[in-house]
């Protein structure tokens, strides 16, 4: 309903009725102004002044301002009893509880309230506001769309020294936290050394969440996948490390150095035990240790890198790269700085046994090593200018390989998601993703993260975000398209069929060459056989002359005989003595 007031009033207090024309403009710039008005006007200088009619609402920040939260304990004391009941005295309680459900309002309340709760059941059942009933059809939108990455944020070192993020780590519960190993790795360079790495919170790019300080700068720094609250990293002079978060930033233990590594520690795992407490390491010096955090003061085992399996310590060879899969509890892989990756088993009885194999194809150190999440008998290799697919049946060259790029690769891993893809990143600042079942020449995707070399390489466990750092010190966070981290159809039997395919070639291609160097080592002994006979039958013909020699010549006496030719010319004839004497028998 609407009201409407009215205010009657009459024409003729209006005032006079405005009559409206149109005619064209009159510019009166010739009317001289009238000099009775001029003392009440007074001469200005003109002057211009802009004016802003709202209000500044720009923001001069870039995060908000973020929520502090505090985890406090409370004891929760069970109420609802009367007060000549005791809650903490059982036969009170159970005499209590028998009184009332014999009472006939109990079994009425329960019934009426059962009502109602199944009422609310249903309804719940019959429509879920929560279902998402569209999902599955904007992912395939979704996954036709050309793979991307963007860069969503930058972790800077906070001191001024130019440091390099030497390894990443994601926190395991939930990835909402990022350690970042910084070390100096040039040569020699010992002074004005800071020893701190920091663990970074991905929503507050502007401080780092906590501060580890260490005897030496760390170069890797690993959490452990059962508590998100520990660490453990490798030192710059061979010492292993154990933090926890919550306990500051100091370490709560540190091996000795005297029961430590030789060299800088570049790879540090942790073992899937009952405990949670063990890991391995491995060093440029030749050794692998492992060790229980609960007691750092020596190693539990160790394991000599020696090709010869002679245990020599002067021969072993340098480890930069570790990997194990929890799968297989016995087996691990190391690769080597002379290009190598040696399968070992810890459970061998002796020394030498636990050196299984070498696949050599790398010709500088191998940065990286990585199982296939989906396939763990297949594992990729990052070195020199190559990243390579190396399985267990074949030990003397890799499946698949890409092209020899541009420049170094320092690092790479699978897609924990999808188990085609794989990525690596060089020392022009580039990250490159490659998809084998697309294209095994080119990466399906090359995205330049910065000016800097990018030296580590960590994705989140959900393949969403995925850390770089580089030379100078920031790590960089980027976020990958849904076609990256979204699985696709039927992509795991493609891929089981192509390293089939591929193992199968190779295998052909190992017994065609093992064909062909016998055939050439046959003939090579068939001509050696040649040789040799040939040389016998010239052996044997000099002996023969020499003993002919020996008994005298053609022509001439011998001691026993002579040649004569006289008597049939052509025909050699050798004249005897004759036994009764006198004369001499022809033969």
């Amino acid at each position: 309903m609407e009201i409407v007031l009215g205010y009657p009033r009459l024409r003729s207090e209006f005032g006079r009725q405005p009559l409206l024309s149109d005619r064209p403009a009159d510019l009166l710039l010739d009317l001289p102004p009238d000099p009775s008005l001029a003392p009440h006007f007074l001469l200005k200088t003109p002057r211009d002044q802009g004016l802003q009619a709202g209000r500044d609402m720009s923001e001069h920040q870039v995060n908000t301002e973020r929520f502090d939260s505090d985890s406090f304990g409370i004891n929760h004391v069970e109420g609802g009893w009367p007060k000549d009941v005791n809650p903490q005295e059982m036969e009170q309680t159970i005499r209590f509880r028998k009184k009332v459900e014999k009472d006939e309002s109990y079994v009425n309340s329960v019934l009426q309230l059962g009502g109602v709760m199944e009422h609310c059941i249903r309804q719940n059942n019959a429509v879920d506001l929560y279902q998402e009933y569209f999902e599955d059809e904007d992912e395939v939108e979704e996954n036709q769309e050309p793979p991307s990455a963007k860069t969503i944020n930058v972790f800077r070192d906070p001191n001024n020294m130019k440091r390099t993020v030497s390894s990443l780590s994601w926190q395991p519960d939930g990835g909402q936290k990022l350690a970042a190993a910084y070390c100096c790795l040039t040569y020699q360079r010992t002074g004005d050394l800071d020893l701190h790495s920091y663990i970074w919170d991905i929503e507050n790019p502007n401080r780092p969440d906590l501060s580890l300080k260490a005897s030496s700068p760390l170069i890797c720094l690993e959490y452990n996948p059962k508590d998100p609250h520990t660490l453990v990293g490798g030192g710059y002079n061979g010492q292993i490390g154990f933090w926890d978060s919550r306990r500051g930033s100091q370490p709560v233990d540190v091996s000795s150095v005297e029961q430590s590594h030789r060299d800088p520690v570049y790879k540090t795992i942790w073992l899937q035990t009952k405990t949670g407490t063990d890991l391995f390491s491995t060093s440029t010096d030749g050794q692998v240790l492992w060790w229980d955090v609960r007691r750092l003061s020596e190693p539990t085992d160790r394991l000599i890198l020696d090709p010869g399996r002679g245990g020599n310590l002067d021969r072993a060879l340098g480890g930069v790269s570790l990997e194990f899969e929890p799968t297989m509890p016995t087996k691990f892989l190391v690769g080597t700085e002379q290009g190598g990756v040696l399968s070992c088993n810890r459970k061998a009885k002796t020394s030498s046994e636990k050196l299984v194999c070498c696949y050599e194809g790398h010709l500088g150190p191998v940065y990286a090593l990585q199982r296939n999440p989906f396939f763990p008998k297949n594992f990729l290799s990052v070195g020199d200018w190559t990243a390579r697919v190396w399985t267990e049946d074949i030990r003397e060259s890799c499946i698949l390989w890409t092209r020899y790029q541009t420049s170094y690769l320092t690092d790479g891993c699978w897609s924990p998601v999808r188990p085609s893809v794989f990525f690596t990143v060089n020392m022009d600042g580039m990250l490159d993703v490659w998809d084998i079942l697309f294209k095994q020449n080119d990466p399906t995707l090359s995205l330049k993260v910065c000016d800097e070399a990018l030296y580590s390489l960590r994705l989140q466990d959900n393949g969403r975000l995925l850390a770089c750092g580089s030379e100078g010190g920031g790590a960089s966070l980027l976020e990958l398209s849904s076609g990256l981290r979204t699985n696709q159809s039927n992509e795991k039997n493609l891929l089981a069929a192509m390293l089939e395919r591929e193992t199968k070639r190779e295998r052909v291609l190992e017994a065609r060459q093992k064909e062909v160097r016998l055939k050439e080592k046959s003939r090579s002994e068939e001509e050696v056989g040649g040789v040799l006979e040939a040389r016998q039958r010239e052996v044997r013909l000099k002996e023969k002359c020499r003993s002919e020699e020996e008994g005298g010549g053609l022509g001439g006496a011998g001691r026993r005989g002579e040649y004569s030719t006289a008597d049939q010319p052509g025909r050699n004839t050798f004249l005897l003595p004759h036994p009764e004497g006198g004369g001499k028998r022809s033969v």
